[in-house]
C-alpha cells in the first residue's frame, strides 16, 4: 500500500507493507508488517509494525512500537518501544524509550526516560535535559560524559519503570514465542475437544477440505462476503446499526472456527504426506491440529504470502462448515425431483 499523493491531510493506512512517500499536513496513522514513511508529517505520527522506518520530519509527537524501529527528526515528543531502536534525527521534546538495543545518533532537547539492555551513542548524540535510566543493575549502562554530564543522570531500578509508562512495553522475543506456542496449544486443545464430542463430523469436515479444497475455499469466501455484505446493508437502514455488532461477532466466530478446522485438516495432510495413518484417537487428532497450527504460524511469518495463506486457510475452514450446515438445503430440490 503506497501513499504518493500531495496535499493529503490526515492519513490512515494499514496493510502488509505500508509506504508514505509524500508530505501530509495532518497526522499519520500507519500499521503494517513493514512501514516506511519518507514524507514529512505536519501533525502527530502513530505507527505500529514489525519493521518501521520514519525518515521524514514530524512536526508533532511520535508514538511508535514494533521490532526494528528507526526514527528521524521529531519536533515534538517521542514515545517508542520495541527491540532494536535507532533515533537518527533530533528530538525537540522529551523522549520515552523502551527497547532491548537502543542507539542514539542525534540530540534530544528534553528529558529522556530510558529502559534498555544495551545502549550505544553516535558522535552527534546529546541529551540537553535530564536522563533517567531504568536498569536491572545500577550502573550497568555506560553513559558518556559528552552525551550528558553525570550530574544530570538519574539511575533507578527497573521495577520503577511501570510507574513512568502506561502501555509502553519492550518487545521480547521470549514473550512473543510464548504467545505463539500458547496459540498453537489452544487450537490443538479446541480441536481435541471437538474430536471428543463429534469425531466423525470433524473427520468429515477434514475430508471435505482435503478432497475439494478450492470448492470449500469458494464457499468460505461466499459465506463471509454474505455476512459482511449484510452488515453493510443493516447499517444503511440505521435501525440495523443495533444488529451490526452481532453480525461482526458472527463473522469472527466463523473465521476462528474455520481456522481450527482447516488447521486440523492441514496437519492431517502433513502427517499423511509423511507416511502416517489418518488420526483415529483424540490425542492423535490434537497432535495433527497442533502440527497444522504450528506449520501455518511459521508460514504466516513469510511477508505477504503468509498472510494470504492464513486467510485462505480460515476461509477454507469456513467453507467446509457452511457446506456441512447448508448442503442438504442446497440439494433438496434436486434430490426430490430425482
Amino acid at each position: 500500500m503506497v501513499q504518493d499523493t500531495e496535499g493529503v491531510d490526515d492519513l490512515f493506512m494499514a496493510g502488509e507493507t505500508v509506504r508514505s512517500q509524500k508530505n501530509i499536513t495532518g497526522s499519520a496513522h500507519l500499521a503494517g508488517r513493514k512501514i516506511v514513511s519518507t514524507g514529512d508529517v505536519g501533525g502527530d505520527a502513530y505507527l505500529a509494525g514489525m519493521d518501521v522506518s520514519l525518515d521524514g520530519k514530524v512536526s508533532g509527537d511520535v508514538t511508535v512500537s514494533g521490532y526494528s524501529i528507526q526514527v528521524g527528526e521529531v519536533a515534538g515528543d517521542l514515545r517508542m518501544s520495541g527491540s532494536k531502536l535507532v533515533i537518527s534525527g533530533p528530538v525537540s521534546g522529551y523522549a520515552l524509550i523502551a527497547g532491548e538495543e537502543v542507539r542514539l545518533e542525534a540530540a534530544i532537547k528534553g528529558d529522556v526516560s530510558l529502559s534498555a539492555r544495551k545502549v550505544s551513542f553516535a558522535d552527534g548524540a546529546k541529551i540537553d535535559g535530564k536522563l533517567t535510566v531504568y536498569e536491572e543493575k545500577t550502573g550497568e549502562i555506560e553513559i558518556p560524559s559528552q552525551v550528558i554530564p553525570a550530574e544530570r543522570v538519574d539511575r533507578r531500578d527497573i521495577s520503577e519503570w511501570s510507574e513512568v509508562t502506561k502501555g509502553l512495553k519492550v518487545w521480547d522475543w521470549r514473550v512473543a514465542l510464548l504467545q505463539f506456542l500458547i496459540g498453537v496449544i489452544v487450537i490443538a486443545g479446541i480441536a481435541a475437544l471437538i474430536a471428543a464430542i463429534a469425531p466423525q463430523k470433524l473427520a468429515d469436515l477434514r475430508r471435505g477440505i482435503l478432497e475439494r479444497p478450492f470448492r470449500t475455499l469458494w464457499f468460505g469466501i461466499l459465506a463471509e462476503s454474505a455476512v459482511v455484505g449484510s452488515t453493510i446493508i443493516l447499517m444503511m437502514t440505521v435501525i440495523g446499526l443495533l444488529l451490526a455488532p452481532a453480525t461482526v461477532f458472527i463473522t469472527l466466530i466463523f473465521a476462528f472456527a474455520g481456522y481450527i478446522v482447516a488447521a486440523y485438516a492441514f496437519g492431517v495432510a502433513l502427517l499423511m504426506a509423511a507416511g502416517k495413518q489418518e488420526p483415529n484417537s483424540i490425542g492423535s487428532r490434537a497432535i495433527a491440529a497442533g502440527g497444522g497450527a504450528l506449520a501455518a504460524g511459521l508460514i504466516a511469518m513469510i511477508p505477504f504470502i503468509g498472510w494470504l495463506f492464513v486467510l485462505s486457510l480460515a476461509l477454507t475452514g469456513v467453507g467446509s462448515i457452511v457446506i456441512w450446515l447448508f448442503r442438504p438445503k442446497f440439494f433438496a430440490s434436486a434430490e426430490a425431483t430425482g
